[in-house]
């Protein structure tokens, strides 16, 4: 069983989310086998294979990372996870291509922010360098497709983070303003995501509910 995550940006959270992963599959797998765990016959497991793709810049990151090390110091502890660590390398096999190819849209959405022009300008580019030619030039429009559909989603969960920190916000400073002990001046350095006018109404809701 290989379990294989790509991330941009370097954390060894990525530990657990493997963790998590690898016991959800093991648990699809064993009813897709038909083979129950409960019982005394010993259930047959596949051996585990974790990988890490990494398409940020190596540095002096590590080639492999464990649970036992990252979060207990090296102790010795009942459950480990290791996991191999994939880097841009000198090779032309797929998976470096694929790194190259974030490292490329990484630059463009740096340039055009997260439009279709980065979308486009990263397979132009990439073409160009015979990076993923021959896949890019067959599924241009489907890849186009698939990375807005994720820009939307993203743009969705930023407004979502957004909106609860702006109605925490809120929260904050009607609790302030209700205390009566600060100016809206001074709330104003304490909330800083919320301007002096929509502490004005704030305050104003807040006098009409008393």
């Amino acid at each position: 069983m290989i379990l294989v995550e790509a991330q941009s940006t370097w954390t060894v959270n990525i530990l657990v989310r493997i963790l998590l992963y690898l016991a959800q599959s093991y648990h699809e797998y064993f009813q897709r086998t038909s083979q129950d765990y409960y019982k005394s016959k010993k259930v047959k497991m596949p051996k585990p294979e974790l990988y890490v793709i990494f398409t940020g810049n190596k540095g002096r990151k590590p080639d492999k990372i464990s649970l036992s090390k990252e979060f207990f110091e090296g102790a010795d502890i009942d459950i480990e996870v290791k996991a191999k660590v994939i880097y841009e390398s000198d090779t032309d096999d797929i998976i470096n291509q694929y790194i190259i190819f974030c490292k490329v849209f990484n630059e463009q959405t740096k340039q055009h922010g997260m439009t279709q022009k980065a979308v486009t300008e990263t397979i132009r580019i990439c073409k160009d360098r015979n990076v993923l030619r021959e896949y890019l030039a067959q599924r241009e429009k489907e890849v186009v497709t698939i990375m807005m559909s994720l820009f939307d989603e993203e743009q969705i969960m930023k407004s979502f983070i957004r909106s609860e920190r702006h109605d925490e916000a809120r929260e904050t400073a009607e609790r302030m303003i209700k205390m009566g002990k600060l100016s809206l001046d001074e709330i104003a350095l304490c909330v800083p995501s919320l301007s002096l006018d929509e502490l004005k109404e704030l305050e104003a809701e807040v006098m009409q509910l008393a």
